[in-house]
């Protein structure tokens, strides 16, 4: 029986329910079998245990006041996993299908991805249901201030520095942070994704995007080849999905979607990314069919005709494929597509894209594959360079920015490629990947006794 099996009932009755979560970790234990057989330290220490049940788990209610002055309720979350290597890290979601579950599988992959960076900081994840959707902007500050006003005390520079996620962009981040400051009376660098002139970093929006395509570029690289000419199918029309977009046309890459709730675009001669910023940009967030009146040899396909139990936007045919929307937007007959139309690689821009199953068949095809954990470890690097600059009170440059999460990714890249070749599995990054985050962080717990 493997490990995971073995300590499922236990997580099943300490977790009940939140089988996104259970998937995380199945993932990850699954992984580390090798290392554990080889070093015995890790199953002395019950690191497996202790990593997998959270340092803390914060559960709030936010009341706050509607436009035509009714009281609302929504529920928030702050679960703070792992602080062995620094502060907790990791960002704050808010839409209508945050439970505890999926912030506690974001959480719980916020450990690893963080410990891949090379950076100190911790795990964590937060959130709430809260829909900012056909919010005013009203609405969305009163909100925000509210949600604030319960989270504040169990934050900070040295103890836990939130930041965006889905429906937390700037704006959010500012009257969070507003809030912070009015009722600490403390400027300091407790958020990151703020704007510019109040201690933002630039090259923070783009940075998940960038170092998810830096990582592709990596991994083609390593096994002689190039982004050049290759044609790239890219979900999602997000901070992440747009600079995505943008890096590949940079590098030479021809991006053809982009996707949205409602449906995708699929554009042969390249989508026209000034187009998609257009549509996308701020708190507008118009549908993509409107992407086909300025560009009428696109094709648009909406939600209402996708095939049941597929996403066909993974059928177009590509050579790279960059998931950047949602967890498990892409599973095994999705993956049998890509394959069947000789896609070489795939890298995971959002957090947990992929079915374990449609994991399984990229690992089984050896097409190169860069899991979300290493791939679009971009953002939180960069996160942690805006904290480092609020530490020291300066500001860098968008070169030096990039430059750092250039670096940043081809270490995360080469780190868990070597960890994997170390037990002779050489294709198989995820492996890799929760290795070599693991040990980071297990060694640390072991040096740090049984906190």
């Amino acid at each position: 029986m493997s490990l995971f099996l073995e300590y499922l009932p236990k997580l099943q009755k300490s977790s009940p329910g939140q089988p996104e979560f259970y998937q995380a970790v199945q993932e990850v234990v699954e992984s580390l079998e090798p290392l554990l057989l080889k070093e015995q330290k890790y199953l002395d220490h019950n690191i497996l245990e202790r990593i997998i049940e959270p340092e803390r788990q914060i559960m709030f209610r936010v009341t706050w006041i509607d436009d035509q002055g009714k009281i609302r309720v929504n529920k928030g979350y702050r679960i703070q996993f792992n602080s062995a290597i620094g502060p907790y890290k990791g960002g704050l979601r808010f839409h209508p299908s945050v439970t505890s579950g999926t912030i506690k599988f974001l959480g719980f992959e916020q450990i690893f991805k963080n410990a891949l960076t090379g950076l100190a900081i911790g795990g964590a994840k937060g959130g709430s249901d809260f829909d900012p959707k056909g919010k005013s902007n009203n609405e969305i500050m009163r909100f925000c201030q509210a949600f604030m006003t319960e989270l504040y005390r169990h934050i900070g520079p040295t103890t836990d520095v939130p930041a965006g996620d889905i429906g937390v962009g700037a704006r959010e981040i500012g009257y969070m942070y507003g809030q912070y400051k009015r009722l600490t009376a403390n400027y300091d660098g407790v958020l990151t994704g703020k704007r510019i002139p109040w201690g933002g970093s630039l090259g923070r929006t783009e940075a998940t995007g960038y170092g998810t395509v830096y990582f592709a570029h990596n991994m083609l690289k390593d096994n002689g080849n190039y982004l050049d000419d290759k044609i790239a199918v890219v979900s999602g029309a997000g901070n992440v999905a747009v600079y995505t977009i943008e890096k590949l046309y940079q590098l030479g890459a021809i991006p053809v979607t982009c996707s949205d709730s409602r449906g995708f675009i699929y554009h042969k001669a390249g989508i026209n990314l000034e187009t998609l910023k257009e549509l996308k940009d701020g708190e507008r967030n118009e549908c993509l069919d409107k992407y086909v009146e300025k560009h009428p040899d696109a094709i648009y396909t909406p939600v209402t005709s996708y095939p049941e139990g597929r996403n066909p936007i993974w059928s177009v045919p590509c050579d790279l494929a960059f998931p950047c929307a949602t967890q498990n937007e892409l599973n095994l007959e999705d993956a049998k597509a890509l394959l069947s139309n000789n896609c070489i690689l795939v890298a995971e821009g959002a957090n947990m894209p992929s079915t374990q199953e449609a994991v399984q068949a990229f690992l089984n095809a050896k097409i190169m594959y860069g899991p979300g954990k290493a791939a679009n470890a971009g953002g939180v690097a960069t996160s942690q360079l805006e904290m480092a600059q609020n530490a020291s009170m300066t500001q860098w440059s968008f070169q030096e920015v990039d430059a750092r999460l250039k670096g940043i990714m081809a270490n995360i890249y080469n780190m868990a490629s070597e960890t994997a070749k170390e037990f002779n599995q050489a294709h198989n990054l995820v492996l890799g990947a929760n290795i070599a985050g693991f040990r980071k962080v297990a060694d640390a717990m072991i040096d740090q006794g049984a906190v």
